[in-house]
């Protein structure tokens, strides 16, 4: 019997990444197929190191394990939801859109949220789900907050035609 392909999940922290990690959990749950939660990283949005002192920069495996460490962080309670979801944590060094879509090549799908902690308000995609949805091997779930979402209200015919009857 083949593997599952695994259903890859990008998360920066955000709400929206929230959001992302619970669509992906439930998914995954309901195909039987593993997650990859996938945090990626660079010096200038890294979180400080233990090691980290005044006049020293400390190497980049001690900046991975604090980028892991806050990632475990930030997904520990959804993740207690799916006990039966396999689940790997990944922190690759480089842009997101760029990991996200490495990863996706031999995924089954990406799921992200329509922005993270970058950009401004009122987009109605951020710049790594448009990256993702652009360059990935695979399909793409963009999933929205349900509340809250600053993005403008939806008012083109089409939209209107996409959402459900009352």
């Amino acid at each position: 019997m083949d593997a599952i392909a695994p259903i890859v999940v990008g998360n920066d922290g955000s709400d929206f990444a929230q959001v992302a990690l619970a669509k992906a959990l439930w998914l995954a749950s309901k195909l039987g197929a593993p997650v990859r939660v996938i945090r990626a990283w660079s010096l200038s949005n890294a979180p400080r190191p233990a090691t980290w002192t005044p006049g020293y920069v400390p190497p980049p495996e001690d900046f991975a394990a604090a980028v892991l460490s806050d990632l475990q962080g930030d997904v520990a309670a959804k993740l207690a939801q799916y006990p039966d979801v396999q689940v790997s944590l990944e922190t690759p060094h480089g842009a997101a859109g760029r990991e996200l879509v490495r990863a996706s090549e031999g995924a089954q799908i990406v799921v992200v949220g329509t922005r993270g902690l970058g950009g401004f308000k009122g987009l109605l995609l951020g710049s790594v789900s448009d990256q993702v949805v652009e360059h990935a091997s695979c399909d793409v779930l963009v999933v929205r907050k349900a509340t809250g979402d600053p993005a403008p209200g939806r008012t083109r015919p089409v939209d209107q035609a996409l959402q459900p009857h009352a």
